[in-house]
């Protein structure tokens, strides 16, 4: 069996790696137009990748339960897309111009998703909070 502070731990887990999620979306959305990077490329979409949850659980036998981890944050791999643009000064010596693989509208229903996320972990910590504040008055209502 899991404590109540267990309980915190696996939604405070949550909370940090939405955030980090949160964050590297927005970096993305905000680098979507960039067509040179210092590497002298676009710049590649950045994933979160997160460990699994029954990953988790079966790495930490004393708890049972852990929460959610980030294990690293992955470029896509993805082509960048190519577009007819002569007149832009990164394109090459034929007029095409490698673009950023961000697709904005995905960053954006990848940006809510986090959100959410995010807030059904808080709410979580504070459904959690309410029950114990619940008990220690009906402990204290019961001496």
């Amino acid at each position: 069996m899991f404590s109540n502070f267990s309980a915190i731990d696996i939604s405070a887990s949550g909370l940090a790696a939405e955030r980090l999620r949160m964050e590297i979306t927005a970096n993305n959305i905000a680098n979507a137009g960039s067509t040179m990077t210092q590497s002298g490329t676009p710049y590649r979409k950045q994933t979160v990748v997160f460990a699994s949850a029954m990953e988790s659980a079966a790495n930490n036998h004393a708890h049972g339960l852990s929460g959610v981890r980030v294990i690293g944050i992955e470029s896509d791999p993805s082509e960048f897309p190519k577009v007819f643009n002569p007149s832009h000064p990164h394109a090459d010596a034929d007029g095409f111009l490698l673009q950023s693989n961000v697709k904005v509208p995905v960053e954006m229903v990848d940006l809510i998703t986090a959100s959410r996320s995010y807030e059904a972990n808080a709410k979580a910590i504070s459904l959690l909070k309410e029950m114990v504040e619940q008990t220690l008055a009906l402990l204290r209502g019961g001496r």
